[in-house]
C-alpha cells in the first residue's frame, strides 16, 4: 500500500469551535478542565518558542509566555502542571 502523500499547510492555524462543556459535573470537573487546557496552551507555546526542557521553563518564563500568547497569569498549579506536561513522554 503506497504512503499517503504528506499535507502541506500554507495557511496560518485555524483553532476549531468551541463546544459548550457538558452539564451536570462537579464545579471540581470544570476548574481541573480548564486548568489543563491553559496548560496544554502554554506548554505548546513554550514548545513553539523554543523552550523544550521542563527544567528551563520557571514560573516567570511561562507567565512572560502567557502574556506574550494573550493567557492570563497562571497560578504555580497551572505552572507546574505546564512543566509536568512538557516531561511526559509518550
Amino acid at each position: 500500500m503506497p504512503k499517503p502523500a504528506p499535507v502541506v499547510i500554507d495557511g496560518p492555524y485555524a483553532p476549531l469551535l468551541k463546544r459548550p462543556l457538558p452539564a451536570g459535573r462537579p464545579r471540581s470537573w470544570y476548574v481541573t478542565h480548564n486548568r489543563r487546557l491553559k496548560a496544554m496552551r502554554l506548554a505548546i507555546a513554550l514548545l513553539d518558542s523554543g523552550t523544550y526542557r521542563a527544567s528551563q521553563a520557571d514560573n516567570e518564563k511561562i507567565r512572560r509566555t502567557a502574556d506574550l500568547v494573550g493567557i492570563r497569569p497562571p497560578s504555580n498549579l497551572t505552572c507546574r502542571l505546564v512543566r509536568d506536561m512538557m516531561r511526559t513522554r509518550r
